[in-house]
């Protein structure tokens, strides 16, 4: 007998060349959809004020790259000042958030105190309560304590971030230090460590996913954050980069568009190379810390 050979190809070789066409379709269209701002930002970001308002397109028709230069020096200081004071509160405000929450998860996840639980499950409470809510009572008891428009203007957004204020942070870091051993700290305790040693020598440095998670997204927000900036910064020199672009539109004279949108793509470079430098730690730390628990 002659053996038949079958030139029908096994499921498992087909190639699914259609299904990938239409995979790969879908995701160039939700790339596109979510990249379009972005692409039509700079591209107006080039646009003189007449063609803003004329040509809803992507790209100018007439090429106009002074809108750079007249927003970097539409004001009595250069814009580059808010970039430093954005800067500044943006770092001091991840080393707070990383000191504070990582202090105040050590205690709920390694340490034993009354009420304990009461305390955590209030603090993941307040995680319910928008930031808006908790504004008018927060710029109330600054003013009272003079702190506000003062000599040091910041302090009413910094004070807050060293004081294991975000509750989200404190959340994450409990959740990745309780995946942690204890046993580890039961080494440390027979080699005379104390609560202190335990948390300097072991805690700590096994802490780092959570730690780069805190800190990247505590610098975005931060950068990004308007709210709470307009609302305690009085004085034009100690404005941030999200309440100057305000300033280039007035209800009362001519509007400076193209040069906010000029601005506007300047202030997406900080955040974006923060972005990319910190990429692989970011996706390690929310694998690590957030899945845990």
């Amino acid at each position: 007998m002659v053996a038949v050979t079958s030139t029908v190809p096994r499921r498992a070789d087909r190639k699914p060349g259609g299904r990938q066409a239409v995979r790969l379709l879908v995701l160039i269209a939700i790339v596109g959809v979510v990249l379009y701002p972005l692409i039509w930002m700079i591209g107006t970001s080039f646009k003189s004020q007449a063609e803003i308002v004329n040509n809803i397109g992507l790209l100018p028709e007439e090429f106009t790259p002074g809108n750079y230069t007249a927003g970097w020096t539409n004001f009595d200081f250069s814009f580059g000042r808010f970039f430093l004071n954005s800067a500044m509160v943006s770092l001091l405000t991840v080393v707070g958030n990383a000191i504070s929450c990582l202090l105040a998860a050590y205690a709920f996840a390694r340490l034993r105190f009354r009420l304990r639980g009461m305390w955590f499950a209030v603090m993941i409470g307040t995680l319910l309560l928008p930031g808006h809510v908790l504004i008018i009572p927060q710029y109330i008891l600054f003013r009272s304590l003079g702190l506000v428009g003062g000599e040091w203007p910041y302090l009413p957004l910094l004070i807050p971030q060293f004081l294991a204020t975000e509750a989200f942070f404190v959340f994450l870091m409990v959740q990745f230090m309780r995946g942690i051993p204890r046993e580890l700290d039961e080494a440390a305790k027979i080699d005379g460590a104390s609560a202190f040693g335990i948390f300097r020598h072991v805690i700590l440095p096994l802490s780092r996913p959570a730690l780069v998670t805190t800190a990247i997204f505590s610098f975005i927000w931060t950068w990004n954050d308007f709210f709470r900036q307009l609302v305690f910064l009085s004085d034009l020199k100690d404005y941030t980069v999200p309440v100057a672009l305000t300033l280039f539109i007035d209800s009362t004279s001519a509007s400076a568009v193209g040069p906010m949108f000029a601005m506007s793509v300047l202030s997406l470079l900080p955040v974006f190379l923060f972005f990319l430098a910190f990429q692989r730690m970011l996706v390690e730390g929310i694998n690590t810390s957030g899945l845990k628990g």
